[in-house]
């Protein structure tokens, strides 16, 4: 689908245009290239692009990925069906499978005060607002991108708390790619196979915390309203 999603500034919110599009399920490598060509077609004045999609399971590798995020031997997680990707975003090692909603997004903050740290931020907001949707409490950790669900009713630190939303960003010529990782039905025990983020923290779901299969469509949707809400 392509769906225009008309936006303007309003005090701090970052103002846009989105084409809405749905990739489904999609290889890793060819959903890089098509974000690589959009980002091309912002940079040259096009609307921007929100993008929803899945993988088969694919561990990237972002900038600052240390070698003691793998668990496991390159061949080990191979046998595990799990594709490797060094990839152009900041952060560290991150996990896409089924189950997980992509949600790219490719905007331009030439337009916004080239403020990345504000777009972060709202990206992190916006996963807030999304599981608010579903009835489930989340908040972002200082100095820890992403966003986390408590294991113990607290949020005092990473240790009690789970993650549920991966963040990570790429930008060319302040055309922001790349997004966010939204656990909604995914295979957690995946996880186990690295240190998520480079991070001793345990990974959670939509699906975990409200202990029932979660419809990806809801999700989206809910997505969609969020998105006009905080960036409108």
């Amino acid at each position: 689908m392509s769906i225009d999603i008309h936006n303007k500034a309003v005090g701090d919110s970052i103002p846009t245009a989105f084409v809405l599009q749905d990739w489904g399920t999609i290889d890793y490598d060819q959903a890089y290239a098509r974000q690589r060509q959009l980002v091309d077609a912002v940079i040259a004045g096009s609307k921007g692009h929100l993008i929803f999609c899945e993988h088969p399971a694919v561990l990237t590798l972002g900038r600052m990925t240390k070698p003691e995020s793998l668990l496991f031997s390159k061949e080990e997680i191979e046998q595990q069906g799990v594709m490797f990707r060094p990839i152009d975003r900041g952060g560290d090692v991150t996990l896409h499978a089924p189950g997980q909603l992509v949600v790219y997004v490719i905007m331009d903050l030439n337009t916004a005060g080239r403020d990345l740290k504000l777009f972060m931020q709202q990206l992190e907001q916006v996963a807030v607002d999304l599981l608010k949707e579903f009835g489930i409490l989340a908040e972002s950790i200082p100095g820890k991108r992403g966003v986390f669900v408590p294991s113990n009713r607290v949020f005092p630190k990473v240790m009690g708390a789970e993650k549920i939303v991966s963040i990570g960003v790429g930008v060319r010529k302040w055309v922001t790619y790349h997004g966010l990782g939204i656990n909604v039905n995914t295979d957690l025990a995946l996880f186990r196979l690295i240190r998520p983020c480079g991070l001793d923290v345990g990974m959670t779901s939509i699906q975990k915390v409200l202990a029932k299969p979660i419809n990806m469509d809801d999700v989206k949707q809910a997505c969609i309203n969020v998105f006009e809400r905080r960036f409108q």
